[in-house]
């Protein structure tokens, strides 16, 4: 399994994606994540975007692996109060909830340094904790659109219409960016002893995301040189980086926009008439709107299946590969031995399939140490880490504290 944070203890406040992915992302790396959720409601991804078996959706059983659940009412002084001993023993603090909803619960950063200085309180949210639309609660569509990544017009019928392109999930790209920002803060603090407070917006990280868009927009009028320039990637009519079909109805993406590797593609497939198809005074060329150039390119690639394109790519050093849709990703044999596709056995939903880590560790290879839990399911087991025997652990429940 992967080690790198073992022995960091994460408490984790969180519903739904961005603060649940942040915990997922340091539990995949071996940190010891504990979800505090309410007795009774906790997380309601369980019971949301589909089934498996009763309170085991496929979004539950992916963004809250490798977690142990505990309930407190933190509504309660008493919930409060062990929700500041379970603190005690905490490295990272994950909110995960909208705005201020923490600091109103008595349980906001300010609170938390007080009673733990060198806490790492990290909030992952939509658009952030600080800014004017900070209380605004976000789905994850939200994050995209206020970062300008989901392009859209209005269309013939009177209705917005989304445009082809747009990328970057909020909820994702967030999460990713407050945990590495979460992990780089556990070598601050033990080079200073201080903790950090972190305000990951998912907005923000698919901006930083969509960089390259950004900052040639933004910069558009100050640009002298065009000629290298793509018109709009592989959606656009460019030959050269494009997606083609091959002989068995498959999908590859060429771009060899390199004029060597154009050239070396042409070489290895007897086609050397088409070499000079280039613009040499570029240094790389996407062959802008040359139709017949495409259309000779997808007669080229109907002649062998996917797995010979690929051979060839491999044999003639040509940048050009699969193009899957999600169903090929199961049996892609680069992708199986990466084992970023990962098959696992849960304990109340059975088998499942999802993604793996997408930055394996040699000699510790990826694996779910702890199945996604049940509300609660390790309570008195944490409980009893903190001391608690089992006659005050029934008090603490007969009184709805957890």
């Amino acid at each position: 399994m992967i080690e790198l944070l073992q022995g960091i203890r994460v408490v984790e406040c969180a519903v739904l994606f961005n603060g649940d992915q942040t915990g997922r992302l340091l539990g995949d790396m071996g940190a010891d994540v504990i979800k505090v959720e309410s007795p009774g409601v906790g997380d309601y991804l369980r019971d949301f975007l589909g089934q498996i078996t009763p309170h085991h959706s496929p979004a539950h059983l992916y963004v809250n692996r490798n977690k142990r659940s505990m309930t407190l009412d933190l509504r309660s002084e008493r919930g409060r109060e062990l929700f500041f001993e379970l603190l005690g023993t905490a490295d990272i603090f994950v909110d995960g909830f909208a705005g201020d909803a923490c600091e109103r619960l008595g349980i906001g950063y300010e609170a938390q340094r007080r009673a733990k200085p060198d806490i790492i309180y990290c909030q992952c949210t939509g658009y952030g904790a600080s800014g004017p639309y900070a209380q605004i609660p976000t789905h994850g569509s939200m994050m995209g659109a206020l970062a300008g990544a989901t392009p859209m017009e209005m269309g013939d019928d009177g209705l917005v219409r989304q445009v082809e392109g747009g990328n970057g999930d909020g909820t994702v790209v967030g999460a990713t960016n407050a945990a590495l920002t979460a992990v780089a803060a556990l070598s601050y603090r033990a080079r200073t002893g201080q903790g950090a407070y972190i305000d990951g917006a998912g907005s923000d990280a698919v901006l930083a995301t969509s960089w390259l868009p950004a900052v040639y927009r933004w910069n558009d009028a100050r640009i002298t040189e065009r000629r290298s320039l793509p018109s709009t990637g592989a959606s656009s009519e460019s030959a050269k980086y494009q997606y083609y079909e091959t002989r068995d109805g498959r999908f590859l993406i060429f771009c060899a926009i390199e004029h060597k590797f154009w050239d070396a593609f042409c070489r290895a497939v007897g086609r050397e008439d088409l070499i000079e198809s280039k613009d040499e005074a570029a240094p790389v060329d996407f062959a802008p709107q040359q139709q017949a150039l495409r259309r000779e390119l997808q007669a080229i690639f109907h002649t062998r299946t996917l797995a010979g394109w690929v051979d060839l790519a491999l044999e003639h050093d040509i940048p050009m590969g699969p193009a899957h849709r999600l169903d090929d990703l199961l049996d892609d044999p680069h992708l199986a031995q990466r084992e970023i596709v990962h098959r696992e056995q849960h304990p109340g939903a059975g088998p499942f399939v999802s993604v793996g880590w997408p930055a394996p560790v040699r000699d510790q290879p990826f694996e779910v140490r702890r199945p996604a839990p049940a509300l609660g399911e390790h309570t008195d087991e944490l409980l009893g880490e903190l001391g608690y025997a089992g006659d005050q652990i029934a008090e603490l429940r007969d009184r709805k504290v957890v």
